[in-house]
């Protein structure tokens, strides 16, 4: 037999299989119509047991093929038992609610909260995101959420991950403790350069200030300078530099963003000091409800599942049964509990495609904690 052959072999059992798939998916359906009108839940674990215990056994040399076959058709089948039965959820109606006609275009203006001062790289984050943004400055990541959950400011912008440094912990710290949504999120390109007083010489310098991010990013250059120079923490980058002109002092000097050079007054020592010129941020705009416009296309979530094993499979499962991209999952310890985490989630998702609610329902059903993040566009 010649593979020509077997290749039509093949075709005509793909025919025989794909025809056996529709009337298993019809099946499906009744039975998700079946649970509906009888309130039972979606996910039957001993059904499932059964299945693929059954399936494998007749297999044969294939016992271990047959398994993830089976264990597939069994997560497309949930999966479209979820579509059946969608619609009837907090999240499908916080979504519902929070989706904006197509004409609605994300606001060139309005009072948003920014933390540090005029210089930063988050003010520049805010007016690439916002082009007629009126900025109202604060200390912390936290003034910044308690500036848009009080109603002070109606959005807030911050950064949330570096391509080098990784996330912003704090910022994902407070998505879980503030009731706010992300509604648009931008990535800029972070150039640093290390700034001192005018007549200042890189030898002159003792003390380096900046945001521990910074800091991060410019390790290799940090390290060249040797023990002799201490380095400094502080809120940020662009208040560093500040920190630098005030004091008169020509042994400091800060890592800050070139706009900090005219705005305080200062040199440039080095330029372009970030341990990679491929170094990004993302920053997020939140706001104090979801607002979903025309056009997104991220969806974030926080999660929690049963400390089994398993648990983050069966979610990672209900992405992969209807396609969607996962560009981040994170762990965060829950504060105050031994060895329990909370999962951030970032999907390639759009609430208004075929799908995506009923796998935030199931999500809802079967997660210990679920909260929607937002759905939203990157600029």
């Amino acid at each position: 037999m010649d593979i020509k052959e077997l290749r039509s072999g093949i075709d005509t059992v793909d025919q025989q299989i794909l025809d056996l798939f529709i009337k298993r998916m019809e099946l499906t359906e009744q039975v998700a119509e079946y649970k509906k009108e009888n309130a039972l839940p979606i996910v039957n674990r001993q059904r499932e047991r059964e299945i693929l215990s059954d399936m494998s056994g007749k297999a044969g040399q294939y016992g271990d093929y047959a398994y993830q076959l089976f264990s597939r058709l069994i997560d497309l089948s949930k999966a479209r038992q979820c579509e059946v039965n969608s619609g009837d959820s907090k999240i499908s109606a916080l979504v519902d609610a929070a989706l904006l006609p197509a004409e609605k275009l994300f606001p060139r203006s309005g009072m948003v909260a920014c933390q540090g001062v005029e210089g930063s790289n988050s003010q520049q984050a805010c007016e690439k995101l916002m082009s007629r943004a009126n900025i109202m400055y604060f200390k912390t990541f936290e003034s910044v959420f308690s500036a848009v959950d009080s109603g002070l400011c109606e959005y807030g912008v911050l950064p949330i991950e570096n391509n080098i440094n990784g996330s912003v912990r704090a910022v994902y710290e407070l998505l879980q403790r503030y009731s706010c949504s992300i509604v648009r999120q931008t990535r800029m390109n972070i150039r640093h350069e290390l700034l001192a007083l005018p007549g200042a010489k890189l030898s002159d310098i003792k003390e380096i200030y900046s945001h521990e991010q910074a800091i991060g990013q410019c390790g290799a250059f940090l390290s060249s300078l040797g023990t002799d120079v201490k380095i400094i923490p502080c809120a940020n980058t662009a208040l560093a530099a500040k920190i630098v002109a005030e004091s008169g002092d020509v042994t400091k000097a800060s890592i800050s963003s070139p706009a900090c050079v005219e705005l305080y007054g200062l040199n440039v020592l080095r330029d372009d000091i970030q341990d990679s010129e491929n170094n990004y941020t993302k920053f997020i705009c939140i706001a104090k409800k979801p607002a979903i416009y025309a056009g997104s296309s991220h969806t974030s979530l926080i999660i929690s599942c049963p400390n089994k094993p398993g648990a983050l499979s069966d979610i990672l499962s209900m992405l992969s049964a209807r396609g969607i991209n996962m560009v981040k999952l994170e762990s965060c310890p829950v504060t105050g509990r031994n060895f329990e985490f909370i999962f951030y989630l970032e999907l390639d998702a759009n609430v208004r495609e075929a799908g995506v609610v009923s796998m935030l329902e199931e999500l809802e059903r079967t997660c210990e904690s679920f909260t929607f993040l937002g759905c939203y566009a990157e600029v």
